[in-house]
């Protein structure tokens, strides 16, 4: 499990082109974009900032440092990538003291942008999704990115999880089996990170396997779907013509388990296909289950809603928006084989 993502299907096939991704920290830029307005009142204090080349907990844990409050008291919607310019919103629980002069806050690679009040707790996913602008450096082949670019933008990408969800070298899957073999880990946040890695592993493989199977697109008897737009499923025992109308106009889309305790929601031929895959995995379904974790569902099929092309010589722009939960590298993994040159700088 060295490489989480390395042996699952491509929904094109394997890309020809090759590319470089993160050349410099500012190759990779996101912005996050959150669901309401803040009230400019209340007990907590939303900072939104621009972070460089700086991890999330890194920036929580010098948040909670500089207003002298416990770690668990600073909130945000979404962890970030560190080799990346991000920006993003953090919240502080400071009740009582309402005006605050953030000029000497200085933690390395953070810029303040704003600050405000708010009367709700900053919750993690509490964010509608993420506004994405990458360069891909030094690109072998344009043509073939650029038409599989196209291929994206109409039939969208595997809505596989990436590879930043397994840690260096998978060593969140490695560390979930310790933990499904009885090893403690008192962290929560750790033991979260763990959990997450495995189920996301399983419902990758999930995803490989209907590719593999000529099921990505098609539906089969028993399949759940979910509506787009909203996390509401449903179940259907047979295809008919409604359903792959509603799939060809991106209405609906298939789903597959994010496994946990409980009765999968699939019936018939699509039951039968997930419980044959997780028989290969039970070490993993039956640790998730034992850790609380609880049968969903998640959509196979990842669609941009947005998207620009921009060819600069031999590199390319792109900018995207994705839903929150979705990777960016999904996509950039569809599109060519990249050298990620952040992981060479770690191993330099």
């Amino acid at each position: 499990m060295d490489n989480a993502v390395a042996e699952l299907a491509y929904l094109y096939g394997k890309p020809n082109s090759h590319g470089e991704l993160r050349r410099s920290v500012s190759d990779f830029k996101v912005d996050e974009i959150l669901p309401f307005t803040f009230s400019g009142e209340g007990e907590h204090l939303i900072i939104h900032i621009r972070k460089t080349g700086a991890n999330t907990l890194f920036v929580a844990r010098q948040l909670a440092k500089y207003f002298k409050v416990k770690d668990a008291l600073v909130s945000y919607a979404g962890l970030k990538d560190r080799n990346a310019v991000t920006k993003q919103y953090f919240g502080v629980h400071l009740p009582g003291k309402t005006q605050y002069d953030l000029s000497d806050l200085n933690i390395k690679g953070v810029e303040v942008l704003s600050y405000q009040r708010h009367n709700k707790k900053l919750k993690t996913g509490a964010l509608i999704g993420n506004h994405f602008e990458l360069m891909l450096r030094n690109v072998d082949d344009i043509e073939d990115v650029k038409d599989r670019w196209q291929k994206i933008l109409s039939l969208g990408v595997p809505n596989y999880f990436g590879e930043q969800r397994f840690g260096q070298q998978g060593n969140n899957l490695t560390a979930a089996t310790e933990l499904f073999n009885g090893k403690k880990v008192k962290d929560k946040k750790k033991r979260g990170f763990y959990l997450s890695a495995a189920r996301s592993f399983l419902f990758n493989e999930f995803i490989s396997e209907r590719i593999k199977n000529k099921h990505f697109s098609t539906a089969i008897n028993g399949d759940v779907y979910m509506l787009s737009g909203s996390r509401s499923i449903f179940s259907q025992d047979e295809v008919d013509e409604t359903i792959t109308k509603r799939l060809a106009e991106k209405d609906i889309s298939i789903t597959a388990p994010l496994w946990g305790a409980g009765e999968l929601a699939t019936s018939s031929q699509a039951r039968e296909l997930e419980q044959d895959l997780a028989s290969n995995y039970e070490e993993f379904c039956k640790g998730l289950a034992k850790f609380g974790l609880k049968q969903e569902r998640r959509s196979i099929s990842l669609f941009l809603e947005s998207g620009q092309l921009e060819v600069l010589e031999n590199d390319i722009k792109l900018s995207f928006f994705l839903p929150a939960g979705c990777f960016a590298t999904t996509i950039l993994r569809e599109l060519l084989l990249y050298t990620d040159m952040s992981q060479s700088r770690v191993e330099q």
